[in-house]
């Protein structure tokens, strides 16, 4: 399992719809909104570690 950079939920990379590479790495998501989140500023996501409390859109 992964874990979404963003709102730090596991995701399955066999079955994850969303996904995003960043520096030769491949990031895995649960929801648009959590890859949309992390391409606008993906160094937020990698030296601060996600924030929890932005896990409030729906699967």
């Amino acid at each position: 399992m992964a874990i979404d950079p963003v709102c730090m939920m596991e995701v399955d990379e066999a079955t994850a719809k969303f996904t995003s590479e960043h520096e030769g790495k491949t990031y895995y998501f649960c929801a648009p909104g959590c890859k949309r989140a992390f391409e606008k500023d993906p160094e937020k996501y990698l030296t601060g570690g996600g924030d929890p409390h932005m896990h409030m859109h729906g699967h």
